[in-house]
This record gives structure tokens, sequence and C-alpha cells, in this order.
């Protein structure tokens, strides 16, 4: 069968037409039709989306005509939609209501999956028709229009980042490491998670759960039931810290809780991830030394906006002593606390101590906030409202439509360009926000659907975050940092549904990796923001708003606690870059020898505290090792001084108004990847990023 005839075919056509992915989803927006989607129909179907997925390749790579925009780069860009049907459904639902089935299927796609990406980005065929383009524009034959040719050369990049340049033997080298790799990415994670729930802390008296507020205990006592378990299990978070150590008042209990979260990956058995996380090193190394890098750290960092590992190191080194400097101030405070323990401040003790603090200093504890940051009221009132003010959208809830669990809420988003115009759909939203053993931990955002026009679609996004179920009935009351994560995760929603480009590839969040937090981020200004504060901090019961001496009080406090913080994140994303600055010979050969290593790069980085351990420690660093932030944890802070300068920039121009929101989704969010994203930001600002905004909000001025 000749190529022309393969692709003349409907793609996917092998595929049983029972099965629900076998045709275009015919739901409002493409999204997926979960309630008929069944665990088996997920391998099958990916197996035909590669098989389409090839025939569509294979035609552009033959294709006899000279290559055009039309028969390469569009081509290219329209190809593989079967796939991209099931891989965004599949990953939906793995990362956030896994099963022990769906597992399996993914230790099985992960190898086929990465043999396949290879196959595409290692095609001579395709990368001669591509480079062809390239040099036609570069010589001024071809003349195309700035996102096409901002395409053009991403797809140049791509294609030789990915080892096109190599001999045949080192590139089949190549294909091995990066099946095996995707095989341990995968392994980490179902370990990880599996981990997480061993290593939650079963409380069997309750007098040790003084301090704990009532709705926490409640919900921490159907967490022990929803596992068949008498008492209260006090189940664990993605990161070190507990938001739980803030309240207990049992010292013992403290240390317990801190004890697992630090013990997790690294106890033997099913769940260590040790020797997975030293193979995905070791590998990750052999591959950037393969690909003409020194480490793993240089070549990723080469095709982000920070542009070396070198300017990573500097900015990370310039921020650090001043961070626990800082830090080292906050412990000398919190070892004055009345109860603080007289051998030193413990990691277990910090947050307990500092809500002292800032009970003393600033009269405001946690326990006291929470009555007024009910979920409903923060979602509807606080973040959906802030869209509505900046950007002219507004949201209804679709019942009719279903997500993949029970928990998942789907919106509709209208859009009003212009004051005054009529709303239009715009896309769809999924929040779904609750913890369950199902779950992988942390907070994230991704798309079903990504917009473009080039297909006409309109996008379709998820938030997940893991905040903690109460029992039927009972209201949903959060901590202030679940509130800032709720706007964090919507301003990269807001990214995916306010995307205004061509191409798929393009689309949103699709910018580099030290660049996607950036949006996330600036979105949480409006957390704090006095009239949409005011709007979410009413008491569930009694209606009343946040006393405003406290609302002061939060916002005088805002710089307390930022020295843990900071260093917290920076022994993180310093331990990150540690890892992957190995080369293959210098790998730790021993699971022994990782919390040996850890230990060290933290001493060398300055950012060795005892009572601050990393925000992820190695053994359960699930960003770098089973996501995709592996040498680019960094991004989070360097994303971050283009979010304290908008900030600036809001507050120049008149903060919270549609003028400013128009021209910040105009200028930044609706071209996504269609250009370079500082220049994105240039044209916002009318200049480069300024470090001076992060180094005040940090208290590192």
């Amino acid at each position: 069968m000749t190529s022309t005839e393969q692709t003349s075919r409907q793609p996917g056509a092998d595929l049983d037409p029972a099965n629900p992915f076998a045709a275009p989803w015919a739901l409002p927006y493409g999204l997926p039709d979960f309630a008929a989607i069944r665990e088996e129909h997920y391998e099958p179907a990916a197996l035909a989306g590669m098989a389409a997925h090839r025939a569509e390749v294979e035609a552009i790579a033959t294709n006899p005509e000279p290559p055009t925009v039309e028969n390469t780069l569009e081509a290219l860009e329209r190809s593989g939609s079967l796939l991209d049907r099931v891989l965004t459904a599949f990953h939906s639902v793995l990362s956030a209501d896994s099963t022990p089935g769906l597992e399996d299927i993914q230790e099985r796609l992960a190898p086929l999956l990465a043999a396949h990406e290879d196959a595409v980005d290692l095609d001579a065929r395709l990368y001669t028709r591509v480079k062809a383009l390239a040099d036609a524009a570069d010589t001024g034959t071809l003349t195309l229009e700035p996102d096409t040719a901002y395409l053009l050369r991403r797809r140049v990049t791509r294609f030789e980042r990915s080892g096109i340049a190599l001999p045949e033997q080192e590139q089949a080298r190549l294909r091995e490491l990066n099946a095996r790799l995707t095989t341990l990415q995968a392994s980490f994670g179902r370990k990880l998670l599996a981990g997480a729930n061993e290593a939650g802390v079963l409380v069997t008296d309750e007098t040790q759960l003084a301090g704990l507020s009532a709705d926490a205990r409640a919900g921490a006592r159907a967490a022990a039931q929803a596992r068949g378990q008498e008492g209260w299990l006090l189940e664990m978070q993605l990161f070190t810290h507990q938001n739980v150590l803030a309240s207990l008042e049992d010292a013992d209990l403290r240390e317990r809780v801190q004890a697992a979260s630090m013990a997790r990956g690294a106890t033997g058995g099913d769940t260590d991830t040790r020797e997975v996380l030293l193979e995905i090193v070791r590998l990750r190394a052999e591959r950037a030394r393969l690909l003409g890098y020194e480490h793993h750290a240089a070549y990723v960092a080469a095709d982000t906006t920070a542009g070396s590992a070198e300017a990573v190191a500097e900015m990370l080194g310039r921020l650090a002593p001043a961070a626990v400097a800082n830090a080292r101030r906050e412990a000398e405070a919190l070892a004055a606390v009345d109860g603080a323990p007289s051998g030193g401040v413990r990691a277990a003790d910090w947050s307990f101590l500092s809500e002292k603090v800032r009970k003393e200093r600033f009269d405001l504890d946690d326990a006291a906030l929470r009555p007024y940051l009910e979920l409903e009221r923060v979602v509807h009132d606080g973040v959906l409202r802030a869209a509505r003010l900046l950007f002219g959208l507004s949201f209804t809830e679709r019942t009719d439509l279903a997500g993949y669990h029970p928990d998942v809420r789907v919106f509709e988003v209208f859009d009003a360009p212009e004051p005054g115009e009529p709303d239009t759909g715009l896309g769809l939203f999924l929040g779904d926000w609750y913890t369950r053993e199902s779950k992988r931990g942390g907070a994230w955002m991704n798309s079903l659907v990504r917009q473009n026009a080039l297909l006409g679609e309109r996008p379709v996004v998820i938030n997940n975050l893991n905040i903690v179920k109460p029992p039927a009935g009972e209201p949903t009351l959060l901590v202030w940092d679940e509130v800032t994560t709720l706007f964090h995760e919507f301003g990269h929603a807001l990214h995916g549904l306010l995307s205004d480009v061509r191409y798929p590839s393009q689309s949103g969040t699709a910018v580099p990796r030290d660049f996607v937090e950036y949006p996330s981020q600036v979105n949480e200004m409006w957390a704090w923001e006095p009239q949409v504060l005011a709007a979410f901090a009413v008491h569930h019961e009694t209606g009343e708003p946040m006393p405003a001496r406290w609302v002061e009080t939060m916002l005088a406090s805002r710089t307390w606690g930022e020295g843990f913080a900071t260093t917290e994140y920076l022994a993180a994303a310093l331990l990150d870059q540690a890892w992957h600055r190995l080369t293959p010979e210098q790998v730790p050969a021993s699971a022994d020898d990782v919390l040996s290593f850890e230990a060290t790069a933290l001493a060398d980085a300055g950012v060795d505290l005892a009572a601050v351990p990393p925000r992820y420690r190695t053994t359960y660093f699930n960003h770098i090792f089973g996501g995709g932030y592996s040498a680019g944890y960094y991004s989070y802070i360097w994303s971050e001084v283009l979010d304290a300068d908008t900030v600036e920039w809001y507050r120049e121009n008149g903060g919270l108004t549609r003028e400013n929101g128009e021209t910040f989704r105009r200028r930044l969010l609706a071209r996504g990847g269609s250009q370079d994203p500082l220049a994105s930001f240039e044209d916002l600002r009318g200049r480069a990023a300024d470090i001076a905004p992060l180094l005040a909000r940090r208290g590192l001025a």
C-alpha cells in the first residue's frame, strides 16, 4: 500500500469502531467522553494512534512535491490527532485517578511511545524537508509570517536537539536511552504514589490531635475510614513540609509526621525510589554527552530563556546566601517563642512556632482564617471573579458534562472580547480540587484540547489540586497557601484558555519551562487584591467579611516566613542542578549513597539547614524524576523575576482593570509559544526584566 493510499484512509481506521476513541469526540469543545471510556480502550487506541501517525508522517516524508509550509510544516501540525486524543485523556486520568491497570498500561506503552517519538524526530527525510524551508527563509527566497517563521526555527531546533546529526549507531543508542528513561520515569511516579499512601501517619489517640481544627480532624477520620483503618489518617502531601505541622500541638506527633514525610522513597522495599532515580540520572548524563553537551543541565538550559546552566547557577548562587541569612534570622525569632525546644528549632517545629510568631506579631493564624476561606466562595468570588474583572470572562457550570471522576467539575467559559460585546463560547474549564489515594501529589494544569486556528479547536483545560475532602455536607475550608495555589493553577488555565494562535504546537503553555510558570505566578497577585479578597474572604456560616484588621495584618505579614520559603525552594532547585550536572562516571553507584550525595550537595551550595529541609528531597522529587522539570526546577524563581516585575507594571498602570487585563492578554497570554517569550514580556513591559521587585518581595533586597 502506498503512503498516499494510507493517508487517504481515516486515521486509526484499524481501530474497533466500538472503541470510543475511534472517532473525534462529539461532546462540546471536543471534551473526551469519559463516561464511555474504559480502561481496556486506551492501549488499542494508542497503538492505532501511533500507526495512524506513522502513516501520516510517511506521507509527508515521501511527498514528491518540493517542501512547502502547507505540505510539510502544517501537515506535521495536523498529524497525530488520534494519538493526541488518546494520550491527553490517558495521562489526565493516570495522574488524577490512577489504578493498577492504568499503571500497567503506562508501563507497556512508555517504551513504545518513546520509540515512536524518536522515529519522527530522527527521520532524516523530514529533517531534509524542514531544513530546506529554513534555508529558503534564511536566504530570503521564502517569506513567512512571524509565527510560521518561529515555528520553523523551533522545528529545526527540535530535530537537531533530538540527535538527527548523529551517526546511525549513536542514534540507535539514543533510542535505547529514551525508551529506558520513559519507563524509569513512569516507575518512579508509580513507586512515589504507593510510597505516599504508605507514609500516611495513623493516629489512634485523638488527644494527640490537639490544635488540629474540627474539619481537618473530620477529613483525617474520613481518610482512615476510606482505607479501612480505625483512627485518624494524616495523609502526605507531595512536598516535605506538611500543612498539619502548623497546627499540631503534640511535638512527638509533629516529629512522626516530619520523619514520615522525609523518609519517603528511602525505606527499602517496593516503594524505594533510589535505584530508579540513580539510573535516570546516569542515563540522562549519557544522553547529554551523546548529544554533545557537558551534562544534562547544560542540555536542558540551552533550550530555555536562561540559555545556559551557568546563567542558572549564577542566579541561584546570588539568591542563596541572602535567603539563608533570612532563614537564620527567622530561626532566631522562633527559638525565642514559648515552647521552643531547648536544643534548637527542628524542621518538625518550624511551622508550629512560626504560627505562634504570626499570632504574637500580627495577631493572626491559619486556624482563625480558615472559616473565611471556603472553597466554593474562593473559586467563584475569588478566582473566577478576578478573571471576569480582568478579561471579561464568565463561567457557567455544566452539570450535564462529566469528567473522569465524580469530583471533577466542568465549567463552560464565555468571552466578551470588548466591553459591551456579546459573550461567545471560549472553551471548557475542569476543576478537580480534592486529594484521593489514586491521585499523585501536588497541583497542576494540563490541556485536553489545545486552542489553535489551524484545526479550529477551542481549549479544554484542567486544574488539579490536593485539598483534603471533608465529610459529606461539610464545608471545605482552606489555608491561605491553598488559596494562592488555586489562583496559581488558574493562571496556567488562563494561559491555555486565552491562547490565540494558529498552530497547535504553539498553544497556550507551549513555552520554555522557565517561562511557563510566569503567567501563573502573576495570577497569584489577585488573591491579595482588596476588591477580590473582600468578595471571597467571608465567614462560611455568618456571612461576615474577614475583619479589616486581619486583612491589613495579612498584607503586613507577607514577608514573614520568606526566609524559610525561599531557602527550602532554593535547596530543591540546587539539588536538582547538582544531580543533573554529573557526568555518567560521577553518578553514585549505590542506592546507599543517594542521601549522602544530597547532604554534600546542599552543604556545598550553602543551604544545608537542618531546620529547613529542601522542599523536595531527592527520593520524592517527582518534578525532576517523574515529571518534566529535570534540571528545570529553577524555573519557578526564574519566572518569578518576570512575575514580580509584571506586578509592578499592573500597579503602575492602575491595577485590576479591564484595560490592563486586555493588554496582558493580547501581548502575552494570547501569544503562547508563537514567538520568543521574552519578546512577549518586553512588548508588555517595554524593557527587559528587572530583578529588584523579586528581591523586595522575598525580603532579600
